[in-house]
Order: structure tokens, then sequence, then C-alpha cells
């Protein structure tokens, strides 16, 4: 385990001892040898990805049941990660009710918003719009498959400038100051003892929500190769529903070539790592980018700990 890593979620517990919310026995600070055993356990006998199935949104799950390096176990039904829910169907929307959602976060831009719709939630519950940029991608794109022009569409997207793209957004998650902020009130709202189950979702649920939910795990001790295969997991809930969409602008002549929306599409390792080398750029590790990067204090940690994990 990496030594930032390893005072992150030391400095967690700490102050957690100190607020009374975990009990002093459970948490000693792990050596590497000793990391390095459990770590092998957890690659032996894989946690298990809870989807929750709709016919509306694909890329929708509960972030609970994944194991901590600390002994735990991330709890169910308190956080739960999605794509957009505006083409949510009655049964859908049923289904959702029954998660007993406090609280919905939609990252999207207006501009998502206004182009997909909004989200369609039970009765009762309403979405709280929390924008995060997509460094004008939405647009681009927009502007790219609308020109039916393939020469267009392969200077606009090919060359590795969608790629590029991609890795320029991750990055500004770190970067950005509105960005931190948004993140930093969810992850608030999520160790608030009186709020009840959130879910958040922006279009796709793969890149802002990805490195939202990649946050939180790393945040609640679970390994980097678990919270990875979380974020990475998007590809296999996505990969039908991205092909039709490919193959249905090809049918009407719109994109001469939509395999140059794959990378768009498609989260990948490199896009985590951008994201993450300039948080320890900016920042010195995850637990710099959280303290100081969002502004959340220790207590704030240790209520999400004592919350999250069992």
């Amino acid at each position: 385990m990496s030594r930032p890593r390893i005072r992150l979620a030391t400095a967690v517990l700490a102050s957690a001892l100190a607020i009374g919310t975990l009990p002093a026995a459970a948490y000693a600070a792990p050596s590497d040898s000793a990391f390095s055993s459990r770590h092998h356990a957890h690659t032996q006998s894989a946690d298990t990805i809870r989807q929750i199935p709709l016919q509306g949104a694909v890329n929708v799950r509960d972030l609970g049941g994944y194991r901590t390096w600390t002994g735990g176990r991330v709890r169910q039904g308190l956080v739960y990660r999605s794509d957009a829910l505006g083409k949510l169907t009655a049964a859908d929307t049923t289904a959702v009710a029954g998660l007993g959602l406090g609280k919905v976060v939609d990252f999207r831009i207006p501009l998502e918003v206004q182009y997909d719709g909004a989200d369609k939630l039970p009765a009762g519950l309403a979405s709280t719009a929390r924008p995060v940029s997509d460094l004008g991608l939405f647009g681009t794109l927009m502007t790219a498959i609308g020109s039916g022009d393939p020469v267009k569409q392969e200077q606009m997207l090919g060359g590795g400038r969608a790629e590029a793209y991609m890795r320029d957004i991750y990055r500004a998650f770190v970067t950005n100051p509105e960005n931190r902020a948004q993140f930093a009130t969810t992850l608030r709202e999520i160790a608030d003892g009186n709020q009840g189950p959130l879910l958040y979702h922006c279009t796709s649920g793969k890149d802002r929500t990805g490195w939202m939910s990649y946050l939180l795990l790393s945040a609640l001790a679970v390994p980097q190769d678990t919270a990875e295969g979380d974020y990475l997991a998007s590809n296999t809930f996505r990969a039908t529903y991205d092909a039709q969409v490919r193959a249905g602008l090809k049918a009407s002549g719109r994109m001469q070539n939509p395999d140059l929306l794959i990378p768009l599409q498609e989260v990948r390792q490199d896009y985590l790592d951008a994201a993450t080398t300039q948080m320890e750029a900016d920042y010195g590790s995850l637990y710099g980018y959280l303290t100081d990067g969002l502004g959340l204090d220790l207590r704030t940690l240790a209520k999400l700990q004592a919350k999250m994990v069992r």
C-alpha cells in the first residue's frame, strides 16, 4: 500500500477515535506487510458489483458491499451511482422509489439536461443540480455529429483528439475549483448522519460519477484495485447500449465512422490516471486532495467512515 494511502486511512481512523465514533481495537494502522497479505485475499475473492437493473438506465449500482483493508465492509443501501434518469419507465420509478432515496444529485451541465431531459423520479423527490464541467465536450460532440461531415468529424475526434479531450476533463476534476466544490459538497452530504440514502449521476454515469465513486471508495479505505474495478465496470454495463448508439448513427447516415465515439463512450485506466497524477502533482496525495483540495476536515472524513463502513 502506498504511504499516502496509509496516511489517509490512519488520519481518518485516528480522528474517528478522537470523536468516539469507532472502537479503538478495530483499527490499528496496518504495516505494509500486513496490507500485502490482506490485499492478496481481496484479489483472490473479488467483490461483487451490485447493479440495479432498470429499463431506462443501464449503469445504476449500489456502491455498498465492497470490503476495506481495515476489515470492514461498505454498507449497502446508502449511496448509489447511475447514469441519467430522464428515460425511466413507470416500472423503473417504482423500483427507484424502493431505494428510499433522500437525495438525487445531478452532475450534468444545463446543456445536457436540456438535450436529454430532466430526471424522472418518484413523487416527492427532485434532483439537485450540481453541474461539473465537461470542458465543452457535450457541445463539441453535438456539433461533430450534427455536421454529418465525416471529414469534420475526423478532424474533431480522430487522431487521438478524443482521448486527449477525456484526459483534460479528468485533470479538471482536480484543477477546477468549481468542480472540487461540487464533489466536496456531495461527500459532506454522504457523511451527514441525518442524510438518507443518496444517488448521484451524470449523463453516462462513468466519468464525473466514476471519479466521485473512486474518491468515495478510496476515502473509505477500499483497496485501490477494487476502487479502480468499480470505475472500469462502466464499460461492461454500457457496452451494449453504446454499441446500439453507434449503429444507429451509422444507419442514419450521420456518421460514417461512429467508432470515433468509442474513446468518449468508454472509461479507461489512463483517464483515471490523468486525474490521480494531477492530484498528486497539486496536492501530494489523495489525502491532500480531500483535505486541501476539497476542504474536508478530519471530523468529516471520520463521520464518512463511521456512517459508510460496518
